[in-house]
């Protein structure tokens, strides 16, 4: 009978903890209450599978005032069938056993995002077509600033205003909600975001340097692949205007919880190689292993929710009146 050591449980317990304290935070989110005109209601702005956002168009428009939506379509689609390129050569050449990797799962969802994110971006640029094509005069001056939202059905009415040196012009647009793939895609966009940071950070600060010791081996197709996904990401956020709250870190380590109890589960069914040696639990540094890359998620998602932030206030200083602020 095989003996469990005190630091696989600790490393265990690490993982579970980081779990449901996510868990546990989405739900505090989801059922925050705040009072409005004396009756207290939820608030669910960021929810995943309510939709009572007022204002969704931020979706599929740029944070561009000049940058039409269909250009970020296109964009979106150029992205997707690159990234599909890369992973598709990769499949090629190692077989699908390369989804051990936590870098594929993570490619895989950069391509979720900008799949569901082209849908979207097809679907506001019809919407957009459907309801300005025959009366909206200011649409040409201010693509992205107008106020349609995912839904195909109108709930609301609002105005946009805008100024000019002989007068204001009024555009009246239907508002509608964003729905479940609206805050899908805006959840795969986050945790894509703070995954390749930490992938690619693992890959070139501590395989890429020992890749002549590795089982792989360092070669032109491993460096792209952890190159382009961030890559087409950064550029993706330079254009939309998705926001990046610091409690969707909780979906990120929900997602590096499943891969690494993946991991666990085959090798509980008898596989012995691990792909990444420092997620072993039988080695007495685990604990320390498991604590460090706890602190690399904070850490990979602060960096790019600070790139998000970054973004908005040097574009909203160099071009103010051209730059939407997330």
């Amino acid at each position: 009978m095989e003996v469990v050591h005190w630091y696989s449980v600790v490393s265990v317990v690490i993982v579970v903890t980081a779990a449901f304290g996510s868990v546990y935070v989405l739900w505090r989110r989801k059922h925050y209450t705040q009072p409005e005109i004396g009756i207290k209601r939820r608030w669910l702005y960021d929810g995943l599978l309510l939709n009572n956002n007022p204002s969704s168009q931020h979706y599929w428009t740029s944070c561009w005032s000049g940058f039409h939506p269909a250009y970020l379509l296109v964009f979106r689609l150029l992205s997707l069938f690159s990234l599909a390129f890369f992973l598709a050569w990769d499949i090629h050449h190692w077989g699908p056993s390369i989804f051990i990797y936590y870098t594929e799962w993570t490619y895989s969802l950069t391509m979720m995002y900008f799949a569901i994110g082209s849908v979207i971006s097809a679907h506001g640029c019809w919407l957009l077509h459907k309801h300005n094509k025959n009366d909206s005069p200011c649409l040409e001056e201010s693509p992205g600033r107008g106020a349609l939202d995912f839904e195909d059905i109108p709930t609301a009415t609002t105005t946009l205003t805008l100024d000019s040196n002989h007068g204001k012009q009024h555009c009246y647009y239907p508002s509608q909600t964003p729905g479940f793939w609206g805050y899908f895609m805006q959840i795969t966009y986050q945790i894509s975001g703070g995954a390749v940071i930490l992938t690619d950070i693992i890959f070139w600060c501590i395989i890429a340097p020992a890749s002549s010791n590795t089982r792989l081996g360092l070669t032109l197709l491993m460096g792209c692949i952890h190159t382009v996904n961030v890559a087409f990401l950064l550029l993706d956020t330079c254009i939309n205007r998705l926001t990046f709250p610091w409690f969707r870190l909780a979906y990120f380590v929900l997602w590096s919880s499943a891969y690494v109890i993946f991991q666990w589960l085959i090798h509980l069914c008898g596989f012995t190689w691990w792909p990444y040696p420092f997620l072993k639990l039988s080695t007495p540094l685990a604990p320390l292993w498991y604590l460090v890359l706890a602190v690399c998620h904070v850490v990979c998602y602060g960096l790019y929710a600070l790139i998000v932030r970054g973004k908005d206030l040097l574009f909203s200083k160099l071009f103010p009146h051209s730059y939407i602020r997330s």
